[in-house]
């Protein structure tokens, strides 16, 4: 795929891999035409784009919310090549970083706490591809980081540390900021046990945050053959969740559950296990449990269940940082974008090592 641009009058013009329509959700190789870049903003050559679970959600329009054509990607590690007037804390040739946001309206009480997820400016958080989050009215559309070139806004730029590899960096951008925000809210500290759910690209990353937090940290797989993988992230213990003793003998015994299962799960095995007060959180299910929650085990113990997206960007600079201080990187295979729709499939099975990522140069 090739890297160059295409500028016209208002627009450009880049290579992109997406999927044109509902029906036909296979990537192929397309044009993206995007409008030229504000004052205030960058184009991106990418580099390095991560394969998150919700990329192929998106693409399928599991959350009933795609717009198509829909290029994903915003796990992203690239180069500015082309900077607006009024850019001032980047300059072109600088190595920076594209979560899953490149703009909101910074001026709402959300923004100025830094928690532009939660924007409540009129179109909510401008996501990095798939158009307004909070708009379905709007024709406007945003193309991610499956494409040579994307843009964003520089105040939603990450910096890299120099001490991280930026070939595995991508993934800290999503995974990451995903599963340090409610480690980070909710407070985990040295000593507290705590359990991760779904060892796969968000799990592994949970199990080495919560780990360099100081917690004891148990992982809690399907899977035995992940035990020595597992362990050498960081893990304490490995607990397999098709074990009824062994999960009965786990009751009650976690500060802090994770749990990053992508689709719809069975939650009340794992309420079971959280101690008294103590809190579970699901991060990467956009939908409903497969069963309602016994809120007679949630309330009798006094119980919190939550949920959690991304986190804004001053705490998605916080996990960079965070990883690059502890040397925390992600596991990931690299591929080349030819080979991105069976990695789909594969990601679909779980026939991947926790993290793919995609080398654009490719």
């Amino acid at each position: 795929m090739k890297a160059d641009i295409h500028y016209k009058e208002s627009t450009f013009t880049v290579k992109g891999y997406g999927a044109k329509d509902e029906n036909n959700t296979t990537l192929k190789e397309m044009d993206v035409e995007r409008p030229m870049i504000k004052e205030d903003e960058v184009i991106i050559e990418t580099l390095y784009s991560g394969v998150c679970h919700s990329d192929i959600h998106q693409v399928h329009n599991d959350w009933e919310n795609t717009r198509y054509p829909c290029v994903p990607g915003h796990e992203v590690i690239g180069k500015i090549v082309n900077a607006g007037s009024k850019v001032t804390k980047f300059k072109e040739g600088d190595i920076v970083g594209v979560g899953c946001m490149i703009d909101s309206c910074q001026a709402c009480p959300q923004c100025k706490n830094d928690q532009e997820q939660f924007c409540t400016g009129p179109h909510g958080p401008t996501m990095t591809y798939n158009g307004y989050f909070a708009d379905p009215e709007s024709d406007f559309n945003t193309y991610g980081g499956y494409a040579s070139h994307l843009v964003s806004n520089q105040d939603f730029l990450i910096k890299i540390p120099d001490t991280l590899d930026i070939k595995a960096a991508a993934p800290i951008l999503c995974a990451g900021v995903t599963t340090y925000s409610p480690l980070k809210h909710w407070g985990v500290k040295k000593g507290d046990q705590v359990a991760v759910v779904g060892i796969g690209g968000l799990g592994h990353m949970g199990v080495q945050l919560a780990k360099a937090m100081g917690a004891k940290v148990t992982a809690i797989t399907t899977e035995k053959s992940k035990t020595d993988d597992v362990k050498a992230l960081g893990a304490d213990h490995v607990l397999l969740s098709t074990d009824d003793k062994a999960m009965e003998e786990h009751a009650m015994k976690f500060d802090f559950i994770l749990i990053t299962i992508p689709s719809a799960f069975d939650v009340n095995p794992y309420i079971s296990l959280i101690a008294p007060r103590g809190s579970l959180v699901t991060v990467g299910l956009l939908g409903a449990y497969e069963s309602p929650t016994n809120n007679m085990e949630v309330a009798k113990y006094a119980r919190s269940i939550g949920g959690s997206i991304i986190g804004g960007i001053k705490e998605t600079q916080d996990v960079m940082n965070f990883c690059a201080k502890h040397g925390i990187l992600p596991e990931v295979e690299m591929i080349g974008i030819e080979q991105i729709n069976d990695a789909f499939q594969k990601v679909k099975e779980e026939d991947v090592r926790f993290r793919y990522v995609i080398d654009m140069k490719s």
